[in-house]
C-alpha cells in the first residue's frame, strides 16, 4: 500500500519536486531531521519532498515519505513554524493513523455485512451517514492527537510549541472557506487553536 501511494503521489508531483540542494529543501530536511531524532523512529527511511505548488498543504506517506507544498512556506514563516508543520506530519507516522483508518474501514465494512445478514438493509447507512457519523469523527481523533504528539516533539526538539497556534492562526486568516466542522476530516481553525492554546498553557 505504501509503495503504491508513493508511486501514485510521484505521479502527480514528480515533475515539481523542488532539487535535494534547493534552500527550500534543505530547510525542510533540517527541521524534519530534528523531529525525527526526538520522535524514536530513526530507524525508518525518512525522505522530506518539496514540491513547488501553491497548496497550503503537507502529508506524510507510510513509510516516513513527507512532502511540503511550497504554497505553505509563507505561512510557517520560520524553524519553529516548519516544525509545527512536520511535528504534526510526522506524529502520523508515529500514532500508525494510516494503518488505523484501514482497520477502522474494515470494522465498517463488517458491520455492514453483518446488517445484511439479520436481514437489515446495509444501505440504510448510506456511505454520506456513514461518513459524517463514523470515519470523519475518527479523522478529526487522529488529527487531534497528530496535534498533541506533534506539540511534544516540537519541545522535545527544542523548537518553540507556541508558534504553532501562530500557524493557525495565520492558515485561517488565509482561509476563504470557514467549512463547518461536522462535516471536515479535520478540526475547524478555531477549535483547533482553542485547543493548542490549552495545551500550551498548561
Amino acid at each position: 500500500m505504501a509503495i503504491q501511494a508513493y508511486q501514485e503521489v510521484m505521479s502527480v508531483y514528480g515533475g515539481r519536486i523542488l532539487p535535494y540542494r534547493h534552500p527550500y529543501t534543505q530547510f525542510v530536511k533540517r527541521v524534519g531531521e530534528r523531529l525525527v531524532k526526538v520522535s524514536g523512529m530513526e530507524n525508518i527511511k525518512w525522505e522530506f519532498y518539496v514540491v513547488d505548488s501553491p497548496e497550503k498543504n503537507a502529508f506524510v506517506l507510510p513509510g516516513g515519505k513527507v512532502f511540503v507544498f511550497t504554497g505553505i512556506l509563507p505561512i510557517v514563516q520560520n524553524e519553529d513554524g516548519m516544525a509545527a508543520v512536520l511535528g504534526h506530519e510526522i506524529s502520523h507516522q508515529l500514532a500508525r493513523h494510516s494503518a488505523e483508518k484501514l482497520s477502522f474501514a474494515k470494522i465498517l465494512l463488517v458491520l455492514r455485512l453483518t446488517l445484511a445478514l439479520f436481514g437489515v438493509d446495509p444501505s440504510f447507512f448510506s456511505n454520506l451517514s456513514m461518513d459524517l457519523l463514523m470515519m470523519k469523527p475518527f479523522s478529526r481523533k487522529c488529527e487531534i492527537e497528530a496535534d498533541d504528539i506533534g506539540l511534544q516533539l516540537m519541545a522535545q526538539a527544542c523548537f518553540d510549541p507556541r508558534e504553532a497556534i501562530n500557524v493557525w492562526r495565520r492558515m485561517e486568516t488565509m482561509n476563504d472557506v470557514n467549512v463547518p466542522q461536522f462535516i471536515n476530516t479535520h478540526p475547524s481553525h478555531k477549535n483547533r487553536i482553542e485547543y493548542l492554546q490549552k495545551k500550551v498553557n498548561r
